[in-house]
């Protein structure tokens, strides 16, 4: 019983823990709407949600991995125990007054309701009170002298995959503006009365309308920026690359914004922006993209490229029309691969850490078990006599 519950505790805090590694931002959108759905306008400052964001992550993901593989017994089952004391009154109150919609336990891999997600933590809290009450019985799977690599190896791959979904975007997209989703048939009504369609509130307001923009059979860039006022200035000279080749090539070039005309004119002064701008909600372009400014690529109303402000593409590979281009053609994987080409990335190195130790604890228990046999008794040579 203390083996099932320490395994159930294990993979839900190391799925939790990872959905979260590949969407720090979107973890962070969500410490702002508990902030504001409980007065602490303090835990909004920036940059603070976004490093609370990889810490949750960080501590949810590694402290399954201990639980797992038995490291820091003790420490692990009460931090465990304390987690889950603090989330599971937190999930009733959410539950009881819907302060906030989605818990976003699970980012935005897995939506639950408020109700389910209690149920899901009071179900967690029981493991977690057995799991601290019997520890002494978990069965370590590496050995003591070993346990400090597993535990750098996987804080050192969670930050490193933190600061690359940070830096790009999420490796996984599990949000309705995905690459390769067709946005219209995203924003069709289901035939079930109860269902919703996956794309909601995707309204311009503007010069463009949405129905222009999804109905044109050429490529159009879009440049994604909720806030302008705070958007990331350090890559301007690839973003006018970028509207400089769509000019040249007669491709459409827009950017959508939350921000204000005193917002867009200061942002038209920095830049020098030639293009026009578009009044999208905040909410949806924080959908859209994780990254401000980010740019996406549509051709007949399908998202086929996403690339945050850092890695757009260059000079040397904008050298053709997009429909020559291999950047305008992507393949996406999908998310199954994806996930299990990211979590081999780990497990492999894991896998060969574990089975190491284990051959070299097999190998000492046998030699201690060799000295401990008592050597045969030997016939006393006979007497001369």
């Amino acid at each position: 019983m203390v083996n099932t519950c320490r395994l159930v505790v294990s993979a839900t805090f190391v799925f939790s823990g990872l959905v979260k590694l590949i969407d720090p931002v979107g973890t962070q959108y969500k410490i702002e709407d508990y902030a504001a759905a409980l007065d602490l306008s303090s835990l909004a400052v920036a940059p603070f949600p976004l490093i609370l964001a990889v810490a949750m992550a960080l501590l949810e993901f590694c402290l399954g991995i201990y639980l797992f593989f038995g490291i820091r017994r003790r420490l692990t089952t009460t931090t465990i125990l304390l987690f889950m004391l603090f989330y599971t009154p937190l999930t009733l109150w959410l539950a009881a007054t819907d302060a906030v919609a989605d818990c976003g336990c699970f980012g935005d891999a897995i939506h639950l309701t408020n109700w389910q997600t209690f149920w899901k933590n009071l179900v967690l809290l029981a493991c977690a009170i057995i799991i601290f009450w019997r520890g002494n019985l978990l069965t370590r799977v590496i050995s003591e002298s070993t346990q400090w690599i597993i535990s750098l190896y996987s804080i050192a791959y969670a930050l490193f995959l933190a600061l690359l979904c940070i830096y790009a975007e999420p490796v996984i997209d599990f949000r309705p503006f995905h690459i390769g989703q067709h946005i219209p048939t995203a924003m069709q009504w289901p035939d079930d009365p109860e269902q919703q369609p996956e794309i909601l509130d995707f309204e311009i307001d503007g010069q463009l309308t949405t129905d222009e923009l999804l109905a044109d059979t050429s490529y159009s860039f879009l440049l994604v920026a909720p806030y302008l006022e705070i958007a990331d200035d350090s890559n301007l000279e690839d973003i006018n690359v970028l509207y400089d080749y769509a000019h040249r090539y007669g491709y459409r070039f827009d950017c959508l914004t939350a921000s204000d005309e005193t917002a867009i004119h200061r942002w038209q002064d920095l830049t020098g922006a030639e293009y026009a701008f578009e009044f999208v909600d905040e909410l949806t372009l924080k959908t859209m993209a994780r990254n401000n400014p980010a740019v996406l690529l549509l051709h007949d109303g399908t998202i086929v490229a996403k690339w945050s402000h850092h890695l757009l593409p260059t000079k040397e590979e904008l050298n053709a029309p997009l429909h020559a281009l291999p950047l305008a053609h992507p393949q996406p994987a999908s998310h199954q691969r994806l996930l299990l080409n990211l979590l081999l990335w780990y497990l492999l190195p894991l896998l060969a850490i574990t089975f190491l130790d284990r051959s070299v604890a097999s190998v000492r228990w046998w030699r201690r078990r060799h000295k401990k046999q008592p050597a045969p008794a030997t016939e006393a040579a006979p007497s001369e006599e």
